[in-house]
């Protein structure tokens, strides 16, 4: 026998605590791959809270809970304001009246008429500030992006584009902030067209859900063919407030340009009045209040109109609309719209 060659004997003794290694060596391995998968299988079941359990259905009440931003759901109609509204609009026999409310927060709201299509007037801006942005969001145009103004866009009565050179090239932005700041026509037609003209403005309104919202002539449209409801404005604003329709940085984009609106003696106004209040400043006099409002108004005499979003003093907030049309440059109109929106603080606020 060869001196190193191993024995039969020693061969036997390292074999065995090998064999017993490599066993549990596969033992190991295969509990592994037995637990990992059991686990990746049950980890659905686990977090909804036990293996093998179905998911419980969310309460609605869960679900208004988990919806921070609210909804344009109408829920429970606030009787009492909406027969206000009726008697107040009864009493002025040659004015038609139409206004909306909803509480995004919970679902209160208030009607009358709310899907009477009306002269928009100057009021479609906003759906068209929403169109505008809803395209900034995309990338299908820039913040500064330059809007050449032609002969066909220049625009009558509001805002001051109108008296510049044709052929002008204003800033996306500009425009933007123009057609709510001072209701510039010029600012708004450059929108239209850059958004693809009147019917395909329309249609995109009509997949907003906007039905009674359409625009049929340039601004400043003094014969009221562009309509709208006031339905239509306060779902306008609504879907922006929601998150529905336009990113958190779009919709900071929306508001910041509606807080540029110069003319508060419409909603803003009617709110203060309906608080036992006056004032030349009704916006500063509202934050007394813990009232915030974003609006834009509409006026070509023959038409009145006004849309908000407003931020009640619980945290809550609401978007209301109000349209009046009536005889030429008749102080009734607009008393009417203010009226009707002390309403809405008295019922929502109450008085201080």
């Amino acid at each position: 026998m060869s001196a190193g060659r191993p024995t039969r004997q020693a061969k036997s003794s390292w074999g065995q605590p090998l064999r017993l290694v490599l066993r549990l060596l596969v033992m190991g391995l295969g509990l592994g791959v037995i637990t990992g998968t059991s686990l990746k299988l049950l980890a659905p079941h686990l977090a909804q809270g036990g293996a093998g359990t179905a998911p419980a259905e969310p309460t609605p009440a869960a679900r208004e809970k988990g919806s921070s931003l609210g909804s344009f759901e109408p829920r429970t109609e606030l009787t009492a304001l909406s027969q206000r509204w009726g008697q107040l609009a009864s009493a002025q026999k040659d004015l038609t009246a139409s206004a909306f409310l909803l509480v995004l927060d919970d679902g209160r709201y208030a009607q009358l008429q709310p899907d009477l299509p009306l002269a928009a007037a100057s009021s479609i801006k906003t759906p068209i500030l929403l169109a505008g942005l809803e395209d900034l969001d995309s990338g299908k145009l820039r913040w500064n992006e330059p809007l050449p103004l032609t002969k066909e866009l220049v625009g009558g009565g509001a805002g001051w584009m109108a008296s510049r050179p044709v052929g002008t090239r204003f800033p996306f932005f500009e425009a933007a902030t123009e057609m709510i700041r001072v209701s510039d026509n010029s600012a708004t037609n450059l929108l239209i067209k850059k958004l693809g003209g009147k019917t395909a403005l329309n249609e995109r309104f009509m997949a907003m859900g906007l039905s009674a919202t359409a625009v049929n002539n340039w601004l400043p449209d003094l014969n009221g063919t562009n309509t709208t409801s006031s339905r239509d404005l306060a779902k306008a604003i609504a879907l922006v407030d929601t998150g529905e329709s336009l990113s958190p940085r779009a919709r900071d984009l929306f508001r910041e340009i509606m807080g540029t609106s110069r003319t508060n003696t419409l909603i803003p106004l009617g709110l203060l009045q309906g608080l036992g209040k006056a004032g030349a400043d009704p916006d500063s006099e509202l934050l007394s209040f813990g009232i915030t409002t974003y609006n834009k108004t509409g006026d070509i005499g023959i038409a009145y109109s006004d849309a908000a979003l407003i931020q009640l003093p619980t945290g809550q907030r609401a978007v209301a609309a109000f349209m009046v049309k009536g005889p030429f440059n008749d102080p009734r109109s607009t008393d009417l719209i203010r009226a009707m929106a002390g309403e809405v603080s008295k019922t929502l606020v109450g008085r201080k």
